[in-house]
């Protein structure tokens, strides 16, 4: 049975107690965090914008000061830190707010953090290590905030077998939060779990530091949002990278990337959120079954390469709060597509291109349902530049719908040298109608469900 080791402070004393025994280890007395902490902004913009009618077309929001300064702050101030080492089988209890410095190598340790509500505490990795069976290494059951700072590069927290539950709670990864989580630090942290890597209740943000996760289910998943301002994430060999869900709610799960250095290699979804995926910056490289699925996905800057055996993006009706929409406004944008009725950008509304460079390789380079806009920037079609957002769907040429019941192809769209949209075969687009004729004459008689209505499709020099 595992022994617990209690860490509370009290008066000038830090009382470390495992099982009725004093630890006086290499302990401070922590007095309350120094740092400044400016006041979070939190999503509730999002929040009210999904809630809201107005938010069926649009999820914009604004992410100025969504991280503070200690959120970006990679070096800890350990002046009145308390220093801990861990041993096997006993594990460690946090109860107040404070610096904690953790070092050591044991098997079957959790790191507890149950303080106040208004409390943030601050976990300093410098050369933990630790190998648990059934429970996270790191279990965060209350706090306002918790930040996990690596110090060094030799801290690797494993959990191999299957994970027990804590009551009515499932705690399915090697780090396991109830409460808003920071990952920082210079150092490198590796995490191997026969599940999930964090796992965060409500908001994970990683502002710094290398982590390398290795799992069989999600790498990183919150139930709220995940936002990456800066640092190194290296996922390997799970069945998702980022993900952000809550089964209980669809108008949360978002997405953020500012900057930083990813590479995910994912069995299913390489960025997965139910609500908006936004990227401004970071090279991302993105190895998946589909690359990046949200409701609606805004890319504004980043380089970004997805090999993907699906869809390379997925603007999928995720959430009931939002319209699916995939806008491209910055960056440099690569997708690579397996063989077979693949997409490289897929979105079940509309699909808008202001800006950046998108290039796709494949079969099908667009489908979608709504409509589609090209205001400016670069489509790159297998190597060929085009102005063009075609449409391809059920694996064949066809505008909105593909095949009709009962029927032929519809006419894929494109744009002769006047301007005019016209499709494969040449067949004009006048006055906001398709000039069927020839078509018709191809058609079966009486094939009353041959034909339907075609696609939205719009590009900024096409009066339709």
């Amino acid at each position: 049975m595992k022994k617990k080791m209690i860490i509370a402070i009290l008066s000038a004393t830090v009382l470390l107690t495992a099982c009725g025994q004093t630890n006086t280890g290499n302990t401070k007395t922590a007095d309350p965090v120094k740092q400044t902490e400016n006041s979070e902004v939190s999503l509730e913009q999002l929040n009210s914008n999904k809630s809201s009618a107005d938010s069926e077309t649009s999820g914009e929001i604004d992410t100025d000061d969504l991280f503070t300064d200690r959120d970006m702050q990679q070096t800890p101030d350990l002046t009145d830190a308390v220093y801990i080492t861990v041993s096997d089988e006993k594990d460690v209890t946090i109860d107040s707010e404070g610096i904690y410095v953790l070092s050591g190598k044991a098997e079957n340790v959790t790191v507890y953090v149950e303080a106040e509500d208004s409390d943030k505490v601050q976990l300093v990795l410098d050369g933990l290590r630790l190998s648990n069976s059934d429970s996270p290494c790191i279990y965060v059951k209350s706090a306002d905030k918790v930040f996990i700072t690596t110090m060094s590069d030799d801290n690797e927290l494993i959990v191999s077998g299957s994970f027990s539950s804590d009551g009515d709670t499932n705690t399915d990864a090697v780090i396991f939060s109830k409460d808003d989580l920071v990952l920082n630090g210079t150092g490198t942290l590796s995490i191997t779990s026969s599940d999930n890597g964090i796992s965060g209740k409500d908001d994970i943000k990683v502002t710094g530091g290398t982590i390398e996760i290795a799992c069989t289910g999600s790498a990183i998943e919150a139930h709220d949002e995940i936002l990456v301002a800066d640092g190194n994430i290296d996922i390997t060999a799970c069945n998702d990278g980022l993900h952000a869900e809550d089964n209980d709610d669809d108008s949360t799960g978002y997405i953020y990337i500012a900057g930083g250095t990813i590479s995910i290699n994912a069995n299913d979804d390489g960025i997965h959120a139910t609500t908006i995926v936004k990227i401004d910056n970071g090279d991302i490289v993105l190895t998946a079954a589909e690359g990046v699925e949200g409701t609606q996905i805004e890319i504004n800057g980043g380089n970004i390469n997805i090999t993907a055996s699906d869809d390379g993006i997925n603007a999928a009706k995720k959430s009931s709060s939002l319209t699916p929409l995939f806008e491209l406004n910055g960056g440099n944008v690569n997708i690579a597509m397996g063989a077979g009725d693949t997409d490289g950008v897929d979105s079940n509304g509309d699909i808008r291109i202001n800006g950046g460079t998108i290039s796709i390789t494949g079969q099908s380079a667009f489908d979608y349902d709504g409509n589609a806009e090209y205001n400016g920037g670069t489509i790159i079609e297998n190597g060929q530049e085009t102005n063009t957002i075609t449409n391809q769907m059920f694996g064949g040429p066809g505008g909105r719908g593909g095949m009709g019941p009962q029927g032929g192809m519809g006419p894929q769209g494109t744009f002769d040298e006047n301007g005019a949209q016209q499709d494969m075969r040449g067949f004009k687009r006048e006055g906001g109608q398709w000039d069927m004729k020839e078509f018709d004459g191809m058609m079966p008689e009486n094939n009353e469900g041959g034909r339907r209505e075609h696609g939205n499709r719009q590009n900024s020099n096409d009066q339709l």
